[in-house]
């Protein structure tokens, strides 16, 4: 057969084997049927050293790897706090100055130390890590020297083969690749949280509360000083610092340097004193910034041979957690794997009202982690990440404002519900409400909307009025917020439903339909009037122009910006809106050169004292750089705080929150905005999701259901192969009868010769004149 034929040949076999082959499956072959979860991220992880990494980007993986002494129970609410390394929920004693053991409930002021002795569960377990690994000797494998390296690695576990370029091997007991956790690993990292070099979000924080902190992270500044003196001393004339800590990065080693509010009791113990009493510290113990760090792994990670590959914690982190990171590729995937050397723990046994009914509580009692893997894939896009999820290749989905309407319907009652299209495919919808605000922020002080005399206030009040969050929710939310009456959200302690929980300078109370009912316009217009500002107009007939500074600009922000003015306008009173970049909206803010702005602010704890603070007076953004954007500073109010912050939640402690409700209500710094309500879509086969606003080390409790996955994404895929039909059947009818003369041509048999025709060329004749022969 010749060369055209089989070209022919094969052209053909490949059309007909093609629709075979057509899937838009974004997976291997080999993953269908593994007990794998598949997810999706926006933003490449910023920061993974647990000392540092302070955004929900990082915490959906860092929460999954490391452990903390506790954890927010799954299923119930309000929010409760569990042990998880911890043998209990730690509780401190209190001391006064004298060191008399005060009782639990001892007012901050008579309190000079609080003491938190913390007891840990045996049984934890490091990931298997190179950190570990030892030579016959006794020594660590791959801690190097100055001039050492490793092999070329993308992965710090590839060290765990022999020579680093083969799978990972059995690892033999002479050659452990893994230890303990022990109360020194707690005590390293709250160490290294001091670490002038590592810049920790929360080190300011620390220094408040934890004994000697603030001495501690002096102490190691100097040190820092002392190893680069000696160092720049050594080098000579020609020294380069940065080169010099390139080839051979400084490490300190916090087992030798003492912080007195951190002392190992034990292998199974450690203490931590405070120089206060501070309820909400207990919080922080369950945020990754107090999960364990082995010294071996911050030697490991601070030498030239892993940082000149860029294998650092910041990108690889070490923990004790149910899995471990198995592949950090932030521009195409990550992806967590079930950690071998996870200790005992079980899916909780008890949860909410509602929570067996909705089959929560199916696997009370079994051992955890349900899925051996999960996938997480860089999805920038909504739309596209949308689609996947509706094929069934994503478990789990939030919701877009862009796509809400494909989702999301609202019955004639009022109540939400699902479309047709994804109840159809079994895709169930769970709702909870967000531990977060979002408000507008008057400057209380500039000159025309700031200040704390009563026209002041009603100028305020006027505009808060006429700002009608409910229809902002319904426009830009999708009916996803609930109308604040404050800054506590539902579910934090001191909110309060129904009408002893509204704000009575805003709303008033209807008996009718037993809900608030936003003040009317002619009430904001009499108030306005009485702030000196009748029809929108001062004394001397002028306009009265708000000033709206933002970073929201582009065709995006139109409809939201428009509709400000709206607002506004209903009193007519002229918003000017100020867009600039986000870098000098910040300037501004700190600066208090605004009259209005918006805000938002995210709980890092269930307890009001996290949402307060953000109106108590000393934190102003301008006088402190701290979160109080509205620099709102009312002397009665910041008393209040004063007592209520580090007290236990009790019915005194809720009498002052209402106290401090009530002040801030009617001297309205902020137009009080909205708390988002969460979203989530599920599939059929992705059990034991529960929206869950705190803690986020959830991955352990969620289970799949492949078989029934597979079967689905089957049924939603099928290809479409007519159209490639079609037009095979064009190409045949056109390709065969060429191929059959192609083939008549080269198989034709040879013609026998003529008498005519020569068997040979024939000769030359010689030309005219020349030679004979």
């Amino acid at each position: 057969m010749g060369r055209d034929s089989c070209a022919v040949v094969l052209v053909l076999a490949g059309l007909f084997l093609l629709p075979a082959c057509l899937t838009n499956d974004p997976y291997r072959v080999e993953e269908r049927g593994k007990n794998i979860c598949y997810d999706t991220f926006v933003e490449e992880p910023k920061h993974l050293d647990p000392a540092v990494a302070y955004s929900a980007d990082a915490y959906e993986f860092l929460n999954q790897i490391c452990e903390t002494v506790v954890q927010y129970h799954y299923l119930k609410r309000p929010y409760t706090l569990a042990p998880l390394t911890a043998t209990d929920v730690p509780e401190p004693k209190l001391y006064d100055k004298d060191g008399k053991l005060l009782p639990a409930d001892a007012e901050a002021e008579s309190v000079a130390k609080a003491v938190y002795e913390i007891h840990l569960k045996a049984g934890g377990r490091y990931q298997d890590h190179a950190c570990f690994a030892r030579t016959a000797e006794g020594k660590y494998r791959w801690h190097l020297g100055p001039g050492q390296s490793f092999p070329a690695l993308s992965h710090p576990d590839e060290l765990l083969a022999e020579n680093g370029d083969r799978p990972k091997q059995p690892v033999s007991p002479h050659f452990p690749s893994s230890r303990a956790v022990r109360a020194e690993d707690y005590a390293y990292q709250i160490k290294r949280l001091a670490h002038p070099g590592l810049e920790c979000p929360i080190a300011a924080v620390l220094a408040n509360y934890i004994e000697g902190f603030e001495e501690f992270r002096k102490g190691l500044e100097a040190e820092l000083a002392r190893v680069r003196e000696d160092r720049r001393l050594a080098g000579g004339v020609f020294y380069n610092q940065e080169a010099d800590e390139r080839a051979q990065p400084i490490y300190l080693d916090m087992r030798q340097y003492v912080l007195p509010g951190v002392q190992v009791l034990d292998d199974l113990a450690y203490r931590i004193t405070l120089t206060r009493k501070y309820p909400q510290f207990v919080y922080w113990l369950a945020l990754p910034f107090f999960s364990p760090l082995p010294w071996e792994a911050d030697r490991f990670y601070t030498q030239a041979a892993a940082t000149a590959q860029n294998i650092t914690l910041d990108r690889f982190p070490i923990g004790s957690g149910p899995y471990v990171l198995a592949m950090n590729r932030p521009n195409y995937r990550m992806v967590l794997r079930r950690n071998p050397n996870f200790h005992a723990e079980t899916y909780p046994a008890a949860g909410g009202p509602q929570d067996d009914q909705a089959g929560l509580l199916a696997d009370r009692g079994k051992l955890l982690p349900f899925v051996d893997e999960a996938v997480y894939v860089l999805e920038r896009e909504g739309v596209p990440r949308w689609t996947k999820f509706l094929q069934g290749y994503y478990d789990a989905s939030g919701i877009g404002s862009d796509l809400f309407d494909q989702a999301v319907r609202m019955t004639t009652e009022g109540a939400v519900g699902l479309t047709d299209d994804l109840k159809a495919k079994n895709i169930r919808l769970e709702t909870a409400s967000g531990v977060s605000t979002n408000y507008y922020a008057f400057n209380m002080l500039d000159d025309v909307v700031g200040g704390y005399g009563e026209q002041k206030r009603k100028l305020r009040q006027a505009l808060s009025i006429a700002f009608n969050q409910e229809e902002a929710i319904q426009i830009f939310q999708n009916g996803r917020g609930i109308p604040a009456q404050g800054p506590v959200p539902p579910g934090i302690f001191g909110y309060q439903e129904g009408k002893d929980g509204i704000n009575p300078q805003v709303y008033d109370w209807d008996e009718a339909l037993g809900q608030p009912r936003r003040k009317s316009l002619d009430v904001a217009r009499k108030l306005l009037a009485e702030a000196g500002y009748p029809g929108g107009r001062d004394a001397n007939g002028n306009p009265l122009v708000i000033f709206y500074d933002t970073s929201a600009s582009g065709p995006g922000s139109k409809a939201n910006l428009d509709w400000l003015r709206k607002q506004f306008a209903a009193l007519d009173v002229q918003l000017q809106v100020r867009s600039t970049d986000y870098n000098r909206f910040q300037d501004k803010a700190l600066k208090g050169d605004f009259q209005l702005l918006s805000w938002g602010w995210l709980a890092d704890y269930p307890d009001p004292e996290n949402f307060l603070f953000l109106l108590y007076g000393p934190n102003s953004k301008v006088r402190s750089q701290m979160e109080n954007a509205a620099n709102y500073d009312n002397p009665r109010f910041n008393e209040l705080f004063k007592r209520m912050e580090n007290m236990n939640n009790s019915p005194r402690r809720a009498a002052l929150i209402r106290e401090m409700l009530a002040l801030a209500r009617e001297d309205a710094p902020w137009i009080w905005g909205f708390h988002p309500v969460e979203y989530g879509l599920y599939h059929e086969w992705y059990k034991n999701a529960k929206p869950m606003s705190f803690g986020g080390n959830t991955l352990k409790y969620k289970r799949v259901e492949p078989q029934l996955r597979d079967l689905r994404r089957a049924e939603w895929n099928r290809p479409v192969t007519w159209p490639l039909w079609v037009a095979l059947a064009l190409f045949v009818s056109g390709v065969i009868p060429a191929a059959v003369v192609m083939y008549r041509r080269e198989h034709a048999r040879p013609r026998a010769k003529t008498a005519c025709q020569d068997p040979e060329p024939r000769a030359k004749s010689p030309e005219p004149g020349g030679a004979r022969a």
